[in-house]
């Protein structure tokens, strides 16, 4: 069977949405007997009625419609189609989807990937924040192609690059007193507790550094995100254990100590083995292994202000 006529399949559509063949021709830049050619050429080519007359209108018959349905889909996957040709003519790399735990989404990676897009726009990026154990899954199932996790992550099928670790530090209310220079799994035990969400790396470090002192005299309440936690701890509603990065800035309305005995997490990337090495990756892969070159570095805002040091 010959192809389908883009143009018949155009020139019905116009019909149909104009309710007139004159209409039509003058959308299409046509004389109307070469609209209506159009479209006696296509109910030739099928052998049913596609458009009929009721009144002073052109209606589309039952296998009209039918015919105009799939002409939008056609027509819908040519736009595509044209969009992606259009992306490489202009430079396009590739697609590259990074899975990030939320705070390494926070904090570090808004200028690397402000870096991606100004220097390599042709490379079309996809960030979502999950936690460690998605990220892992998802590399697994090829829906992520590599990721920013919290160690450790199962080795098998996984290519893992440690980057840096990051110290974990107790955050308090700044009205609270008597607040100990180091602050130990006893001290933390006999406090009101804020715990990011029972499914992040943080909560399950933090819950084996208290694992002497469990069941802890009172549960701790648990929010979602770093951000809430430290609001949370800056109205008074207990302390905390988060990321040093975290609050690396002036926070006003905290007071930050560390922890004895120290508590840390490694941070570090991901990718199936066998994944490709695209360019699109490649330049990625190269950006964020730049995380682990501030390693030894001080980030900025990491000097503590002089309310965090009281």
């Amino acid at each position: 069977m010959r192809s389908l006529n883009l143009d018949q399949l155009q020139a019905l559509l116009r019909v149909v949405e104009n309710g007139s063949f004159s209409a039509a021709a003058r959308k299409l830049n046509l004389t109307q007997p070469a609209v209506s050619l159009q479209i006696r050429e296509l109910e030739r080519r099928f052998d049913v009625r596609l458009v009929e007359r009721i009144g002073r209108r052109a209606h589309a018959t039952t296998p009209g419609r039918t015919l105009v349905d799939a002409a939008h889909r056609i027509f819908q996957e040519c736009s595509l189609a044209e969009a992606a040709m259009r992306r490489y003519r202009e430079g396009w790399i590739g697609r590259v989807n990074i899975g990030t735990t939320n705070t390494m989404l926070m904090y570090e990676l808004p200028p690397i990937l402000r870096a991606l897009s100004l220097n390599h726009p042709g490379i079309e990026l996809h960030v979502t924040n999950m936690p460690t154990r998605e990220s892992v899954e998802g590399v697994l199932q090829n829906r992520i192609d590599i990721a920013l996790v919290t160690l450790p992550v199962p080795e098998r099928q996984l290519r893992i690059v440690p980057l840096r670790q990051e110290a974990l530090v107790a955050i308090f209310p700044v009205a609270m007193k008597g607040v100990p220079d180091e602050i130990t799994p006893d001290y933390v035990a006999r406090q009101a507790l804020l715990m990011e969400h029972t499914g992040g790396a943080v909560h399950a470090l933090v819950t084996r550094w208290l694992s002497a002192k469990v069941p802890l005299p009172r549960a701790p309440m648990h929010l979602g995100t770093v951000e809430a936690l430290k609001s949370a701890v800056a109205s008074n509603l207990g302390m905390s254990i988060v990321p040093e990065m975290a609050v690396a800035g002036n926070v006003p309305d905290i007071v930050v100590r560390p922890l004895r005995p120290p508590l840390s997490t490694t941070l570090a990337l991901i990718e199936h083995r066998n994944k490709p090495s695209e360019p699109a990756l490649v330049i990625v892969r190269n950006a964020l292994l730049g995380l682990r070159k501030t390693n030894d570095s001080p980030r900025p805002g990491k000097k503590r202000s002089r309310r965090q040091a009281k």
